[in-house]
């Protein structure tokens, strides 16, 4: 007979492990949902302000992450940490300027299409400068190691650096919009953008300084995700179509609600990697038997690490049906 203390013993230590799992797991969860929020943020202000859906976002994302390779490994991570996102942010600038406002007057598919092949130029001009094959962008020396230990499981340091990155870069944008005389120009030129030009300021001025400041944005994420991740000419087509759910899931134009979304899509995909075990087996802990001859058999067979790419888009579709403007978002579609 097993006496009644190691029974206790058992149930203690498997309340523990799933306590470590969820606190670590919410953890990172929250970390990826921040560098998600930090890339989705830029598309979202473009989008509430110029009406564009950047096909090319995400390959700003990218190229923030080589040109910080190429700079760290000249002169170090901390002046690749300002110079590259100023560098990707003047670039979009340009791009503003001398692509997308010309061919602004002539509709929106002309600017999806034009955003839609950018987006290939930048990945093909990768590749003849960096190649093909992945780049050694790794975590420097002093961001290594462990932030600390939680029961038996060692948080990184360099995670807690992209939270508190993160972080800052969500109270500096907020600060920005809401208590500044640049951040007041610009929710003006969000709602009343002829009211503004009449009042004498320069709104194709704003436009253009707005959209190279989501691509800084989509650059400093990359600075910090390439090498938490990995660079490679693939990265950008990986975390593209997320970027996209994020800013549909939360609302269109919404920054409150992509950064909901987010943090839901960033948990939801931590969690669902690290959970092993097929919803057949958990209908079967409650007694229920599925036909094997049924068409959901070979679904609910998957483990849900297996789903959890899909969960994402899943989400997204039922967004589409039951609420199509979006968690916080003010219009559909």
């Amino acid at each position: 007979m097993v006496p009644d203390d190691a029974i206790a013993q058992v149930a203690q230590q498997g309340e523990t492990g799933f306590l470590e799992f969820a606190l670590i797991s919410l953890l990172n969860g929250v970390s990826y949902g921040l560098l998600l929020f930090m890339l989705s943020s830029g598309l979202t202000l473009v989008f509430s302000m110029m009406g564009i859906l950047n096909f090319a976002h995400a390959s700003f994302y990218m190229l923030g992450a080589y040109l910080a390779y190429s700079i760290s490994t000249a002169i170090g991570f901390w002046p690749a940490l300002v110079l590259a996102p100023m560098a990707v942010g003047l670039l979009g600038a340009l791009v503003e300027r001398y692509g997308l406002r010309t061919v602004h007057k002539y509709g929106h598919i002309p600017e999806l299409l034009f955003t839609f092949g950018l987006s290939y130029v930048i990945v093909e001009l990768v590749q003849l400068v960096w190649g093909r094959a992945a780049v050694p962008y790794v975590i420097p020396a002093e961001l290594q190691g462990s932030l600390f230990t939680l029961y038996t499981t060692t948080f990184p340091i360099y995670r807690g650096f992209m939270l508190l990155l993160a972080s800052l870069m969500l109270l500096a944008v907020y600060l920005v919009l809401t208590r500044t005389r640049i951040g007041l120009l610009i929710q003006a030129a969000l709602t009343h953008p002829q009211m503004l030009e009449a009042l004498g300021h320069n709104v194709p001025r704003i436009f253009m300084w707005v959209f190279g400041g989501g691509c800084a944005l989509a650059g400093l994420a990359g600075v910090i995700g390439g090498n938490a991740f990995v660079t490679e000419p693939g990265m950008a087509h990986a975390l593209g179509s997320i970027l996209f759910v994020v800013v549909v899931v939360g609302g269109m134009g919404s920054l409150s609600g992509a950064l909901l979304a987010s943090l839901l899509i960033g948990i939801l995909q931590t969690f669902a990697v690290a959970l092993d075990f097929s919803l057949l087996q958990m209908l079967a802990a409650f007694g229920v038997n599925v036909s094997e001859a049924t068409f959901a058999y070979a679904l609910m067979k998957l483990s849900i690490s297996q789903l959890a790419p899909i969960l994402p888009y899943l989400l997204l579709v039922l967004i589409l049906i039951f609420r199509p403007k979006g968690l916080l978002g003010t219009r559909e579609g």
